[in-house]
């Protein structure tokens, strides 16, 4: 096995149908220090990434959610792997599906392949480089789509009657719908974990302000996916978001993904 964009869509599905047999079961919810959920999915999805991705590449540094947790944080030189076994845990445990798995390589501070996998929608995205993105259908544990089956992604262009944003409808923070106002919105839609950024790639929505808390594992395959179907992911000082910093502890500051819309 090698480190390619087709390896990582069949971690994701492998890890996808590991997570759905949990669903299905009367699973337990345990906290972390920080409170936050974490289940027998988030675990067992997690272990198998790290087995596989260590298969694929034995040297390639993964800095993974449940690791990190724990204080496992490999040193890396500018290449290295950011996983996210269960992104969107809160939607798992309330059985939404808005879930995903995300599996971002960076080099040098830019996501430059990815993977996200929702396995209750089915829903398949891949950057397999920095300019090629992709989508399709597939079911947990299915097969890797051959090429016929991918349907290319790039945004679409700013619909003449408003933009449709991605931002909660109830929980919106004021920063946020203050953004929200400087912008040409005629439509707010939600979406669990990084699916917000595939939505965008997928030409489903223009512009997704995030005014809270993120960490690298939340965003680095997702960014992926946007930027290789052309949006941008800035800070809010329109600066690119990168990733690595660890003087951070690896999370984000805020951030807004554009599609076909100027910064600013």
């Amino acid at each position: 096995m090698s480190l390619n964009a087709e390896t990582l869509a069949r971690i994701a599905l492998d890890a996808g149908k590991l997570i759905m047999d949990v669903y299905a079961t009367d699973f337990d919810v345990d906290r972390k220090d920080d409170s936050s959920p974490v289940t027998e999915a988030d675990q067992k999805a997690e272990t198998l990434i790290l087995a596989a991705l260590k298969e694929a590449d034995p040297a390639l540094p993964v800095i993974a959610e449940e690791e990190a947790a724990a204080g496992n944080v490999p040193e890396h030189d500018g290449w290295f792997a950011l996983v996210d076994p269960l992104d969107g845990t809160k939607e798992f445990i309330n059985k939404r599906g808005e879930f995903t798995v995300n599996i971002g390589i960076i080099e040098n501070g830019v996501p430059v392949m990815g993977v996200v996998y929702a396995p209750a929608l089915n829903r398949l995205f891949i950057a397999e480089d920095r300019f090629t993105a992709w989508q399709a259908d597939v079911e947990p544990g299915g097969k890797v789509p051959a090429v016929a089956d991918r349907k290319p992604m790039k945004i679409r262009k700013a619909p003449d009657a408003g933009l449709t944003a991605i931002a909660s409808k109830s929980h919106r923070s004021d920063e946020t719908n203050a953004f929200l106002e400087t912008q040409n919105v005629a439509d707010i839609i939600s979406a669990g974990s990084s699916l917000k950024f595939c939505l965008i790639a997928a030409g489903e929505a223009d512009l997704y302000p995030r005014h809270g808390r993120t960490m690298e594992w939340d965003t680095a395959a997702g960014q992926a996916v946007a930027e290789a179907a052309g949006a941008r992911v800035t800070t809010l000082d329109f600066e690119p978001l990168l990733y690595g910093k660890a003087e951070r502890g690896y999370d984000n500051p805020h951030f807004i993904v554009w599609g076909d819309v100027t910064p600013g």
